[in-house]
């Protein structure tokens, strides 16, 4: 109990964040771990605590998602699902002094594609835009997205996005409702496989979905008054923190 007013805390920025800019998991893994809870352990939950925003995020692109062939959606649907429980699987095979090793590691490079999100999409736009989108590894892509997802959720809207963006995806609106999409299908399945075997710390992981949840309303309502660069600073300054402190705990 001593521990939940930290972990809702953290669920609620991390629901905030995410409305507004990303970067979520970079407060409810961290408060897991520093509440005692096992990396794996926390990692799977903090997958688990930020789920449902996805299905809000896929719902407000319906329309978007409509127009594109149902055959295509439902092809990187499983493809996103292989990828996702792949992930998973991988993560729950990986031994817990490796990961432990792995985690500084993973968190940094989070936060610099976070960082370098919109240098990215620049540069994907650009290439896209000279006719150099590389249509053919869009799966491929998707399918090596999906996995590193299912493992580690950090960065994956970016990933994502800039996926679709080089693989010749002209329509923003587009590129979001895609990115929601397969985030939902992936995370939502990976979960299902932490949940499966036991990975879950399932006090701890009820409260943050119910905080990370009232975050992401609250999120959306503020998002109009918090400007989106002073946000996008506080994550990558956490994120660094963050990975620091777990390099020093090495």
């Amino acid at each position: 109990m001593s521990s939940a007013p930290l972990l809702a805390g953290a669920a609620f920025g991390a629901g905030v964040l995410n409305a507004i800019a990303g970067g979520g998991s970079f407060l409810t893994f961290p408060a897991l771990v520093f509440t005692g809870v096992p990396p794996i352990v926390a990692n799977a939950t903090s997958a688990l605590a930020v789920s449902p925003g996805y299905l809000g995020s896929t719902l407000g692109f319906k329309p978007e998602l409509r127009e594109l062939p149902l055959q295509r959606l439902r092809r990187e649907m499983l493809i996103a699902a292989v990828g996702g429980i792949a992930g998973a699987l991988l993560l729950l095979v990986t031994p817990a002094k490796l990961f432990s090793g792995i985690v500084p590691w993973l968190l940094l490079f989070a936060t610099l594609l976070f960082a370098a999100g919109p240098a990215i999409a620049k540069r994907a736009q650009t290439a896209s835009a000279e006719g150099h989108g590389l249509a053919r590894w869009r799966e491929p892509g998707l399918l090596a997205v999906a996995i590193y997802g299912g493992y580690f959720n950090g960065g994956l809207g970016i990933l994502l996005m800039a996926l679709y963006t080089v693989a010749g995806e002209t329509r923003l609106n587009t590129v979001n409702a895609l990115k929601n999409l397969n985030s939902l299908v992936l995370s939502w399945l990976s979960v299902a496989a932490f949940v499966i075997a036991g990975a879950i710390a399932w006090k701890e992981g009820l409260l943050m979905m119910v905080a990370a949840t009232a975050g992401g309303y609250f999120g959306a309502r503020w998002s109009k008054q918090l400007p989106v660069a002073w946000v996008r600073r506080g994550v990558i300054v956490t994120g660094l923190v963050m990975s620091a402190v777990f390099f020093s705990r090495l």
